[in-house]
């Protein structure tokens, strides 16, 4: 599946675009000739560890957190890392979205590869094998803190490699050992430390940030999008997002918003027929736009640095650190960094909804719109037009402020006080999920209004960018002019804003956006 060219895992170059796509389109990975270099030098040492005399240490021939004291037998350090996979596989709910499982075996791989675990080459091969084979494991989305990283969720992961868990293949929940069988594979024997390498990390909480920033950055770009849109049906003034304005507060955010949107509005005729106007300035949702949007762009750099470091970032304990010829144990795992970041992408994107719908009220209202049909509808009373996905959309707002309340503040000690304090990342990132769909349906109606009210300034048209957006949402949803059902529509817009589809065709016309 996917393109025919693997992208290499080596532990240290892994991108934010790379995890779309193989996770998202289906591209391979594989292990890099570097990686296995490193890794078979680290299993040497964990090796020496874990036959080695008299020493101590954690998770090769230890017990588990508050059991870190208890000396595990040197024959049984094998049956050590299995039953720490059945144990730790007590995960609840509904599971993860295959894309964020995907992403999660990857980024695994991608921190096994590092060389910094003591992992066989084998083992990540079998990990990359299932990846590409579509053998897609059944994870509990609930039940991580994000400290010890993402114990639970790991450790479902993990399971099918060794015939246990479950997992989807060819659309059919099997066994482990029969996923495995159908799709051609064997299961893996684990060797010493193994199994603690294979849960101990940040790989759900990344694969949350990971593919949720590459979501919110086409939402950035498809706030730019609605806001031209709304601004020509609401016939707004252009002079809000001229360069001499945000020079003079050189936010990088706020001057790409303003830019953009100035770019979509060129050649525009309407912006031209009312330029005149007695109208003195515009509401804050138009006005303020780029301030808005800026604002979120500039929260979701911080969360691309923070995600991008953790993408290879060594997230294991103990570390092996082969230079030093030690392992050490350490605190890289905990998800602190990845839950700040996870709320911060909740709120940024959040916020383009919230903006969105003010603009969208002001469409659909006769006493905001400026001569504009009340809901947008030629014959109301008999029709309703956009009266209900304005309801829509303040659903999702309103819900969105619930989730954006961030999860990344409450910490509750676990492991009888041993690991006391946790980051909730994991919880970070389900609400961030979610906020990223309920923006991207908002933004969907906003869209599919704007659309809408622009035509009836006909024969006066918009912009080159903003005629491309209008062009490209009605392929995808033709004019309301008889009500019908219109959640078949705002899913579809959606999913054009999620894949890139809508930016994409709008640049094809006017150019790279920033």
């Amino acid at each position: 599946m996917g393109q025919a060219t693997a992208i290499r895992l080596t532990g240290d170059d892994l991108r934010v675009a790379d995890v779309w796509t193989i996770a998202v389109e289906g591209a391979p990975a594989e292990l890099s000739d570097s990686s296995r270099v490193r890794m078979r030098a680290a299993r040497e040492l964990v090796e020496r560890t874990a036959h080695g005399a008299g020493e101590h240490t954690y998770g090769v021939n230890t017990g588990f957190g508050r059991f870190v004291s208890r000396s595990i037998p040197e024959e049984l350090t094998e049956e050590l890392q299995v039953r720490l996979l059945r144990s730790h596989a007590c995960g609840v709910g509904e599971p993860y979205p295959d894309e964020v499982v995907r992403a999660a075996m990857l980024l695994r791989a991608n921190a096994l590869a590092k060389g910094t675990s003591g992992a066989r080459v084998g083992l990540v091969e079998a990990v990359l094998a299932c990846l590409n084979g579509d053998v897609l494991p059944r994870v509990p989305s609930r039940g991580s803190v994000g400290a010890s990283g993402d114990l639970a969720p790991l450790a479902h992961l993990a399971l099918p490699l060794i015939g246990e868990g479950r997992a989807w293949f060819e659309g059919e929940l099997l066994d482990g050992v029969d996923a495995l069988a159908a799709a051609g594979l064997e299961p893996v024997r684990l060797a010493a430390k193994e199994g603690l390498s294979l849960v101990n990390g940040t790989q759900f909480m990344s694969a949350f940030g990971a593919l949720g920033l590459v979501r919110a950055r086409r939402l950035a770009a498809a706030a730019d999008l609605a806001c031209a849109l709304s601004l020509e049906a609401l016939q707004g003034s252009r002079m809000s997002f001229i360069p001499q304005i945000h020079r003079l507060r050189p936010l990088r955010g706020q001057g790409d918003s303003a830019a953009n949107v100035l770019r979509l509005l060129e050649g525009s005729a309407i912006i031209e027929a009312h330029r005149w106007c007695e109208k003195v300035q515009d509401a804050y949702s138009l006005r303020c736009a780029p301030q808005v949007h800026g604002a979120s762009r500039d929260l979701l750099d911080y969360v691309d640095y923070t995600v991008s470091v953790e993408l290879n970032a060594a997230t294991d304990n103990p570390l092996v650190l082969v230079d030093d010829d030690v392992l050490v144990s350490n605190g890289n795992f905990h998800g602190q960094p990845l839950a700040f970041a996870l709320d911060a992408l909740a709120m940024a994107v959040s916020e383009l909804a919230s903006i969105s719908e003010r603009r969208l009220e002001r469409l659909v209202n006769p006493n905001l719109s400026d001569g504009l049909p009340a809901f947008l509808t030629t014959d109301g009373g008999l029709n309703s037009g956009f009266m209900i996905p304005q309801y829509v959309a303040a659903s999702l707002v309103s819900e969105n402020k619930v989730l954006c309340h961030p999860a990344s503040v409450d910490s509750i000690p676990t492991s009888a006080g041993q690991e006391d304090h946790v980051s909730m990342g994991n919880a970070s990132g389900l609400q961030a999920w979610q906020v990223l769909a309920n923006v991207e349906c908002a933004l969907a109606i906003e869209l599919l209004a704007g659309a809408q009210a622009v035509e009836f300034l006909a024969p006066l048209q918009p912009g080159a960018g903003v005629a491309a957006t209008r062009a490209h949402i009605r392929t995808l949803s033709p004019r309301l002019d008889d009500d019908r059902p219109l959640s078949a529509d705002i899913e579809t817009v959606a999913s054009a804003i999620r894949d890139g589809s809508l930016a994409a065709a709008v640049e094809a016309e006017v150019g790279e956006l920033q």
